[in-house]
């Protein structure tokens, strides 16, 4: 019985941690992502009907990593994923801005 109280206590810790970190780096990700889009997407930055459509696809692109996020093994893995992520999203979008 005891086994299963400490599975439940570390799955509970886990799933806080997956919550967290999805809200977080996932909401900064879907940032780069679509800064990405707008960048480099049709017509460049400087194409006037873009700008509403990047704005309306950080929302899906968030909602995205926040329930994929639960797929991964532990909310460490979750946090350095998305971290490792975000780092090479936002030198991308430097390295494109340059």
């Amino acid at each position: 019985m005891e086994n299963k109280t400490r599975a439940a206590k570390t799955l509970q810790a886990d799933w806080w941690t997956k919550t967290l970190s999805g809200l977080v780096l996932g909401f900064t990700l879907a940032l780069a992502l679509s800064g990405l889009f707008a960048w480099l997407g049709p017509g460049g930055i400087a194409a006037p009907q873009k700008v509403q459509f990047v704005m309306w696809l950080i929302a899906p692109i968030w909602m995205l990593i926040l329930s994929l996020i639960y797929l991964v093994r532990s909310g460490v893995r979750a946090l350095t994923g998305l971290l490792l992520a975000n780092v090479l999203a936002y030198v991308l979008l430097f390295l494109v801005k340059t």
